[in-house]
């Protein structure tokens, strides 16, 4: 098997022929909630930075030998981005039933959209830091826009 395949597409979910960006962020939902069970959220968030950093260098190494810039089957890029959003929207045990849709849905919706500094990082960072960097932004954005609505929803829903 192929490690570096294996890990850049996030135990190769990133090969499913629909929505692989979707299909690994919802993994690395999965995945990150399960990590949260025995972590502390900034050890997460660390642990996505490690991530990052390997990814970056493997993903400049892929890129040299296939020629092809963000191929859609590397997903290692949701995953950090994913774990970012969580490590920092104050997901617990007793909101998780609404943190966790909430960080999935504001993390795909800006890695998709890419507004603001998360395109421009997009159209014109190259290499690994490129593939990363979007999604390390968007996961940011995901975890401030995860917290500040489920404020919202704590202070006149719930």
């Amino acid at each position: 098997m192929n490690f570096r395949r294996f890990f850049l597409t996030v135990g190769f979910t990133g090969l499913s022929p629909k929505a692989p960006g979707t299909v690994g962020s919802f993994v690395s939902l999965i995945l990150g909630l399960f990590l949260l069970e025995i972590l502390h959220p900034s050890t997460l968030f660390l642990l996505s930075l490690l991530v990052t950093v390997i990814a970056i260098k493997q993903i400049d190494a892929y890129e040299k030998e296939s020629g092809i810039h963000d191929n859609s089957e590397i997903v290692i890029d949701e995953l950090a981005g994913m774990w970012i959003a969580l490590s920092i929207c104050g997901i617990n045990s007793e909101n998780l039933i609404y943190m966790a849709p909430l960080a999935f849905i504001f993390f795909r919706l800006f890695d998709i959209w890419k507004p603001s500094i998360i395109g421009k990082i997009d159209r014109d960072v190259k290499g690994g830091l490129g593939v990363m960097g979007d999604d390390i932004v968007a996961g940011i954005a995901a975890g401030i826009a995860t917290a500040g609505l489920y404020q919202l929803i704590e202070k006149f829903v719930l």
